[in-house]
């Protein structure tokens, strides 16, 4: 009977999403609305196959919140679609490309502005995600998950410390950002937060960890700042000496960020140079 029930309501659920999507292209004196602009999330790539569906399981939960829009997925490198193959089946349509990248950097200045005005799809680049406070909503749930509680005596505040434990990047600006993530977090849970890079960047999660630890804070967490599973994120969690957050995934703040991304960049001039990361 449950099992019934279940399929029964999954049912319904589907025929009301189509339903909306439907009723969305059609304005209250009967005429269709012109199609939005289509979603280009930009995905780096991974080897690791968690990341592909995770990412994947992303974008449905962007769907589900806007019915209606079309939502596409290209990469930068390692895994297919290819972001140019992506651009090249849109042909000349109006796209929003939107970085599922954390931070500004070479792949958001160079690489997909670069195949955005290559491609015949007339597009818009957004900013990256971070930093922004649903990223910081997102970091604390993650963390909440893997065994944080608040609030924290005085005695337990002294002794905490968190790494914000990210990919790493050459360009100083990627820093900045980062340190404003963690910045915006250490105000959220009241303990140090302690930016640190896998690669590319210093310090790394070791030394953060060991600085921390300098200053009599033993009781040190990792927060993933990673969107989604990969090498990465494992060999930082693998490093923490109390408790490591899984990555962002698809924490329902993650699938809202992604769609204010794509609202902020239909609010500005088109253009293929990405925004800067704002609130």
């Amino acid at each position: 009977m449950t099992a019934h029930l279940d399929s029964t309501a999954h049912l319904m659920n589907r025929i009301s999403s189509q339903l909306a999507r439907r009723l969305s292209t059609v304005s209250l004196d009967g005429r269709r609305r012109p199609a939005p602009p289509a979603l280009v999330v930009v995905a780096h790539g991974s080897r690791d196959p968690r990341a592909l569906s995770t990412v994947r399981a992303l974008l449905d939960r962007v769907r589900e919140l806007r019915p209606g829009l079309p939502v596409h997925l290209g990469h930068i490198e390692l895994n297919e679609p290819l972001l140019p193959d992506t651009l090249a089946a849109l042909k000349d349509s109006a796209a929003v490309l939107v970085p599922l990248l954390l931070s500004r950097g070479y792949h958001v200045k160079q690489d997909i502005p670069e195949m955005a005005a290559a491609a015949p799809a007339r597009t818009r680049v957004a900013a990256p995600l971070g930093p922004h406070p649903l990223l910081v909503e997102t970091l604390h749930a993650r963390l909440v998950e893997a065994g944080w509680r608040t609030p924290l005596d005085d005695a337990t505040r002294r002794a905490t410390g968190v790494v914000l434990a990210a990919a790493g990047s050459r360009d100083p600006e990627s820093r900045v950002d980062t340190g404003r993530t963690a910045r915006l977090l250490a105000e959220r849970l009241g303990v140090p937060v302690v930016p640190a890079y896998a690669s590319a960047a210093a310090p790394t999660v070791p030394d953060a960890i060991r600085a921390l630890a300098s200053r009599g804070r033993d009781r040190i967490a990792v927060a993933s700042y990673f969107t989604a599973p990969g090498r990465f994120a494992t060999e930082c969690a693998e490093a923490a000496p109390w408790i490591a957050a899984a990555p962002l995934g698809t924490h329902p703040a993650m699938a809202r960020l992604v769609l204010h991304r794509y609202d902020q960049a239909l609010a500005t001039p088109a253009t293929t140079e990405p925004a800067l990361a704002s609130a």
